[in-house]
């Protein structure tokens, strides 16, 4: 098995060991060991809170440079819904479509497009029953693996559809294929990414073998190249909007945007990571049983808040919604009565382990006693200083064997503490023994 890509990573040189990142990853994916933030990557989710978060830009996403479109012979771009909002000019789609191609992109086709598409599925399989309810959105891959790692109880409610950047992937490599007569494999498909995790679910696709995208391009890689081309197309002139999507397609940059596409009325939309968990943990204990959609972003407002991105995430959820009063509805649906295989998954998602003490569940229950015999000698405080998030979290390092007590400043300080009250004792001790010798002699 191929080792597991993560677009997250650490500049150990511009690190500091401040634990900033430590207490925000939702998984518990960092340690400080030696004055160094270490990633655990089965627990990465790759959302990049760490890189929001981290005061000394330790951290960064591994993405393609824009330079690298050049070894294909013809070039197909993905914008996302959320680039459009990255720019003040965000009447003029056009614009950014024609600035696209001046960067040598052959063809343009918008992920909106594909969102479209799958919003329609989603309205189908909500209609004929689908999974379990609440149906939780499959479109977010950081959540994805969230919900694999930390509830994987919660699969079941999972949608099974593809997230538009893959639907929008496969629909543009067969129209590109069609259109020019190349090979599959002369086509470049290639997104630009607003966030880490979108960057990793190209090279670990969930709910498909292969992904059909090659490159993801960084929105804040292109922006300033894209920012230039703009203005040349603008003092140029353009040619007429080619609008491939709708207000329904472009909604999905926002938090609730797809939710609301779904037409109906029992949903709920959450952004922001800590909001996220929040609301996975209120379906794990059963309380949103009365909601028939819920979709999740771990970024702020939706992707516009991807880490990935330039401009302010409410800034760009302004724009957007200004942005779609542009638009007609939709300009995409689904002919025919069945689901196309290219929305639907084509590979189970499994429960990742990643959380798991040991493979024997006697094992584990050992260890779990052993980590609450710990826990209860730490101090409670969560305060970070051992390297690990929380005194739980040490506790279960110690049994792991990654850690060991001394790591707490607090038990290390009275076990200090109570070495040197042993020497104040002997010393002590001494003092006396030798008063009463002195007596002895007088």
């Amino acid at each position: 098995m191929p080792e597991y890509f993560h677009s997250v990573t650490l500049d150990k040189d511009a690190c500091r060991g401040c634990i900033t990142c430590v207490k925000r990853c939702p998984t518990e994916a960092i340690r400080v060991r030696d004055g160094k933030a270490r990633i655990i990557g089965e627990r990465c989710i790759d959302c990049g809170e760490c890189i929001r978060v981290c005061p000394h830009h330790a951290k960064s996403a591994v993405t393609d440079p824009l330079s690298s479109i050049e070894q294909f012979k013809y070039k197909v771009v993905l914008p996302p819904p959320s680039l459009f909002g990255q720019y003040k000019r965000q009447e003029d789609l056009e614009l950014i479509r024609a600035a696209l191609r001046e960067l040598g992109f052959d063809a343009v086709y918008e992920v909106a497009a594909a969102a479209e598409l799958v919003s329609d599925a989603t309205r189908r399989m909500l209609e004929q029953g689908g999974p379990k309810r609440p149906v939780i959105s499959s479109a977010c891959p950081a959540v994805l693996r969230l919900i694999r790692i930390r509830f994987p109880n919660l699969l079941e409610n999972v949608l099974p559809l593809s997230a538009p950047m893959e639907v929008a992937a496969r629909l543009a490599r067969e129209k590109a294929v069609k259109e020019t007569g190349l090979n599959p494999s002369d086509i470049g498909i290639v997104f630009i990414t607003p966030c880490p995790a979108k960057a990793t679910a190209i090279k670990n696709p969930m709910g498909t073998e292969k992904s059909e995208v090659d490159l993801a391009i960084s929105v804040s890689e292109i922006y300033p190249a894209l920012l230039a081309a703009m203005n040349k197309c603008a003092a140029e002139g353009t040619g007429p909007d080619s609008a491939q999507s709708g207000r329904t397609g472009l909604s999905w940059g926002n938090s609730g945007g797809e939710a609301a596409a779904t037409f109906t009325v029992r949903y709920l939309a959450a952004d922001g990571i800590e909001n996220v968990i929040n609301v996975l943990d209120e379906m794990e204990d059963d309380r949103l049983s009365d909601q028939d959609f819920v979709e999740l972003n771990a970024c702020p407002a939706g992707c516009v808040g991807g880490v990935l991105n330039i401009e302010n995430p409410y800034v760009a959820a302004t724009r957007m919604k200004r942005l779609r009063n542009y638009r007609p509805v939709a300009c995409n649906s689904l002919s025919g009565d069945t689901l196309p295989p290219e929305i639907l998954w084509d590979a189970e998602v499994k429960p990742i382990n990643a959380l798991s003490l040991d493979s024997n569940p006697q094992h584990s229950l050992k260890m779990m006693r052993e980590i609450e015999e710990i826990e209860s000698r730490l101090y409670g405080l969560d305060c970070g200083s051992c390297g690990a998030p929380s005194c739980r979290a040490l506790a279960e390092d110690i049994v792991l064997g990654y850690s060991t007590e001394d790591a707490c400043i607090y038990l290390l300080k009275d076990k200090v503490e109570a070495v040197r009250s042993s020497m104040l004792s002997l010393k002590i001790d001494s003092r006396d023994k030798s008063g009463d010798k002195c007596a002895d002699k007088n």
